[in-house]
């Protein structure tokens, strides 16, 4: 299971942050930039359903084309940590090391593309968000939730998918 964990982990989180640094990148040098985050999480989803590739090679390779559900969600979980952390790792050294002043970036973005109605709100919003980006654990646990929630409902469906009881 650890080489299946390692080579499907070590994709997503390559390509994980990869899109991430293009992300940040392109909001760095066009201020008009508009993301999609309909259009990112879909990536996401595209990216992590790597793990049904990962499990259903390890059922396939190691286990005799035989997996228990739990076994197959343990291998989900372990691919979509590895991708995971590695997104985290690479966003702590890249925010505090090359883009320090990112939300400040962000702020000014998310203020100029919200409506008048919303702008009190928001600006209250982001001084909050500012406040607790100070903190690198609350860095650490945002930077998680971005990516780790998909990951893990990727491994449930295929686990649920790919489960194949000897008979």
């Amino acid at each position: 299971m650890r080489k299946i964990v390692l080579i499907f982990g070590l994709i997503i989180g390559t390509i994980l942050c990869a899109n991430m640094i293009v992300m940040v990148n392109m909001m760095y040098s066009n201020p008009d930039f508009k993301g999609n985050d309909v259009l990112g999480y879909a990536a996401m989803v595209v990216l992590f359903s790597l793990i049904f590739f990962g499990i259903r090679n390890y059922r396939n390779k190691y286990l005799d084309g035989f997996i228990s559900f739990g076994k197959a969600f343990k291998t989900g979980v372990l691919i979509a940590l590895l991708g995971s952390t590695m997104y985290v790792v690479v966003w702590l050294f890249y925010y505090y090391l090359f883009v320090p002043d990112f939300i400040d970036v962000y702020t000014s973005y998310v203020l100029d593309n919200c409506s008048e109605a919303d702008l009190q709100s928001k600006t209250a919003e982001m001084a909050n968000f500012r406040e607790m980006y100070k903190n690198p654990l609350f860095v650490i646990l945002i930077t998680y939730s971005e990516v780790l929630p998909i990951g893990l409902i990727v491994a449930l469906v295929s686990s649920l998918i790919l489960k194949r009881k000897k008979q």
